[in-house]
């Protein structure tokens, strides 16, 4: 890979509703510290009935489509594991909301919470190739699980989207990265489910095992010494794992590391709840959204997909990374959600899955850019909102 590719901007998205965990807790006879501290989550992101995962995709990508154009987009990726069709691609859905050329290729990748980073290697090749194209790329997710399991409390939504292109002028990604794959039945979720399953415990183990072996062959690889490494973005399927990931890795590499510095990159996470293949990329815009001292540092970025797949990769963060209508912009989605509580939470999960053989109209709810309107003759239909 040729110098300077790497995600030139991106831009966080969220659902309409709000549930404090609080209201859980109290209604589900948990201890607060066991979401707070336990989990390092306050609050989880709940959709409307007219919004899912194409218009968060949608959403998040907006803001990049208004500020730089698609003139130079020729591709257009979407990681997910909440797909909508076992055929078409959550890509094209985007593409025509998004008003994207119709010379632009549009794909979407599946590997649990990992995707977003296979599809970032993807678009970082793309862009070598021709360095005059950019790649628009979107992690978005819905995190479902049953009511009343010990997994409800880290569900969430959200998308990240990423512009990637030479000369870019948030993170410029070296070419060096460790990988580590393995079958694991720690999480995964059959095509006749509309929710997950999970052994927790394996999970945090599979994710652990995967930081060792992606971070040994990252070495391997020729990388940097941990001590060259400023900053860490973890994935967080709750905040309180990058704790879990950065003691693991002090072990691994026998330096102390400072867990105090992993505080702004949890602070978006702590508020969306678990966001799959968008977690990783919300963590590092909030490190860039509130960290003063980024410019010119090195950012490892570690991502973890279940069943399993571990990536770890560095970049350097460019000199005019931070933004203050991005941050504003990000902060405005988090605050501007509507609160709920713990019934009509629950009444909107029932409420989310619409079978392919039953013709629904769904009404105007949220007030987003684009919106979910329903399914006729089997087929999903999206709108372009006001």
């Amino acid at each position: 890979m040729s110098a300077g590719i790497g995600i030139h901007d991106l831009s966080l998205a969220t659902g309409q509703y709000v549930l404090d965990l609080d209201l859980l807790a109290a209604a589900t006879g948990t201890n607060l510290d066991k979401f707070h501290v336990g989990l390092g989550l306050d609050e989880m992101s709940v959709l409307a009935p007219d919004e899912d995962v194409v218009t968060l995709a949608a959403s998040a990508a907006l803001p990049l489509v208004r500020r730089h154009g698609t003139d130079r987009v020729r591709t257009l990726m979407v990681a997910t594991e909440s797909g909508v069709d076992q055929s078409k691609s959550l890509a094209v859905y985007v593409h025509r909301l998004l008003g994207l050329p119709a010379s632009c290729r549009a794909v979407e990748l599946k590997q649990a919470c990992y995707g977003a980073t296979a599809g970032l290697q993807a678009a970082l090749g793309l862009v070598a190739r021709n360095p005059e194209e950019q790649v628009l790329l979107i992690a978005a997710d819905v995190a479902r699980y049953e009511p009343g399991s010990t997994a409800e409390p880290t569900q969430g939504a959200g998308a990240v989207a990423m512009l990637v292109g030479a000369e870019p002028g948030l993170l410029t990604v070296e070419p060096v990265s460790g990988v580590r794959t393995a079958d694991v039945d720690d999480f995964w979720r059959p095509n006749d489910r509309s929710v997950a399953l999970v052994d927790g415990r394996l999970s945090v183990t599979a994710y652990l095992d995967a930081l060792s072996g992606a971070w040994d062959d990252y070495q391997a690889r020729g990388g940097v010494p941990v001590e060259a490494i400023d900053r860490f973005c973890y994935h967080q399927p709750f905040t309180r794992m990058a704790t879990k990931a950065h003691r693991r890795l002090a072990q691994r590499t026998g330096v102390e590391l400072d867990e105090a510095a992993l505080m702004p990159t949890t602070r978006y996470n702590r508020r969306l709840g678990n966001s799959y293949t968008a977690s990783l990329y919300a963590a590092l815009a909030s490190l860039l959204d509130h960290d003063d001292d980024l410019a010119g540092r090195r950012v490892a970025l570690f991502s973890y997909g279940s069943g399993s797949v571990g990536e770890l990769v560095t970049g350097v963060v460019g000199d005019g990374y931070r933004s203050a209508e991005r941050g504003l912009r990000h902060a405005r989605a988090l605050d501007e959600r509507k609160p709920v509580d713990v019934h009509r939470y629950r009444e909107l999960h029932a409420a989310a899955e619409h079978p392919s053989d039953v013709d629904v109209d769904v009404p105007v709810a949220s007030g987003t850019p684009f919106r979910f309107a329903g399914v006729r003759g089997g087929a999903r239909r999206y709108e372009v909102g006001a």
